[in-house]
């Protein structure tokens, strides 16, 4: 799965993505510091059943520390969006064009209001920032609707004549951006369409995308600068709908590099760290973490962990599972325990994991065993979090 990091230039954009990833990035403080995508891996947590079962895990592709397993997500920073990308202003299109295979996005945004919504920097309290988070929404939106209307005259036509549905049309439309056809039939039943597509207009194809947007895109905010944000950004910012975290990713980046140092011990998403045993800090690395301790103790922790487990686990709400192939010894055909954790849609079936793990399994499914209960299930039994679960097919 992929995840977007997004927002106007200058706002800790690349930043996060390297607190994160910890992959090497250009860091400056002016607009447009990234022109290329950068693409990380990023990970969050989930308890593994390793503890509950009492076993050794050997895993594969994942890590698995002290119980809890740290799945791998792909994480993409993209350029700065500045208002009218849609149209090509800044590197309009070709940073919403980097965005189209996302799952969800992280909005980084300067709850500080130190930078314009172009992202040059300018005196404290000039700026709202949730005007950031109104304007994203609306550009991505207004990309959707332009990517829809491209060559739509001459489809709409054919589709009439023929009475296509309106969620045809448009899931060809936006195929490219892995859209679903029942995320556009949701869209649909909140902001309908004419049934003849040549009636549609811009106002009703820009509230469809809106909608279109949150069912297929979903979006949590991180309020990045939080130790220098002015308390009523926070709250206002956190009452515009989307799940808000306060951020403090130059905070976290620090503390990596502090414990690859081997200064300090910190684990990403805890709420503190400690100082080694007899590491001498100079003074200027004793009022850093000084600060960073008072900046975490107030915000819980730097938020950075947060809001990757937020998209993951609340926006996205996907599910941990184990697939095996002995459910006796919880074992793949390597003899490795618990090998694999595989995040899928909460919801998901039997087969839908037979076909995560290969399209030839999901086509010659027969049945699962679920490991923990030893009870064989069939194609549509509900996958729980946590499930241990051996698929048998046809060979």
């Amino acid at each position: 799965m992929q995840v977007g990091i997004v927002g106007k230039p200058n706002v800790g954009k690349s930043t996060f993505f390297g607190a994160a990833t910890m992959a090497p990035v250009e860091i400056a403080n002016y607009p447009f510091t990234t022109i290329e995508p950068n693409k990380g891996i990023a990970y969050v947590r989930t308890p593994c059943p390793c503890k509950s079962l009492d076993v050794q895990c050997v895993p594969n592709n994942s890590a698995c520390i002290n119980g809890t397993r740290m799945v791998p997500i792909e994480l993409l920073d993209v350029a700065g969006l500045v208002p009218d990308a849609w149209e090509g202003k800044g590197l309009g299109n070709k940073f919403l064009d980097d965005l189209r295979q996302a799952d969800a996005f992280i909005n980084v945004v300067d709850a500080s209001g130190t930078t314009d919504i172009e992202g040059n920097v300018i005196d404290p309290g000039r700026y709202d920032p949730s005007e950031d988070v109104a304007f994203l929404r609306k550009e991505i939106a207004l990309w959707m609707r332009e990517i829809i209307k491209n060559g739509l005259s001459k489809i709409a036509r054919q589709a009439k004549m023929q009475g296509s549905k309106p969620e045809t049309i448009l899931q060809e439309r936006l195929a490219g951006l892995n859209v679903t056809e029942g995320q556009i039939k949701d869209a649909l039943r909140h902001a309908p369409l004419p049934a003849d597509p040549t009636n549609w207009d811009d106002t009703g194809l820009l509230a469809l995308c809106t909608r279109i947007r949150e069912v297929s895109k979903p979006m949590i905010i991180a309020m990045n600068k939080a130790d220098i944000s002015p308390a009523e950004n926070l709250d206002k910012i956190m009452k515009m709908g989307d799940a808000a975290i306060p951020t403090l990713a130059e905070t976290e980046l620090a503390l990596k590099k502090a414990a690859a140092a081997g200064l300090i011990d910190y684990v990403p998403g805890d709420p503190s760290f400690t100082v080694r045993p007899g590491v001498a800090l100079n003074e200027g690395q004793k009022k850093a973490l000084e600060y960073m301790a008072e900046k975490m103790k107030k915000h819980n922790g730097t938020g950075v962990q947060s809001c990757l487990e937020g998209c993951v686990f609340r926006i996205l709400d996907l599910i941990a599972v184990y697939p095996v192939e002995d459910e006796s010894k919880y074992t793949d055909h390597f003899g490795r325990v618990l090998p694999d954790c595989m995040l899928m849609p909460r919801g998901s079936t039997a087969k839908d994991l037979a076909y995560k793990v290969h399209t030839e399994l999901g086509d010659k499914f027969i049945r699962a065993v679920n490991a923990k209960t030893k009870r064989t299930v069939g194609a549509d039994y509900v996958l729980q979090d946590g499930d241990i679960i051996r698929i048998v097919a046809n060979k």
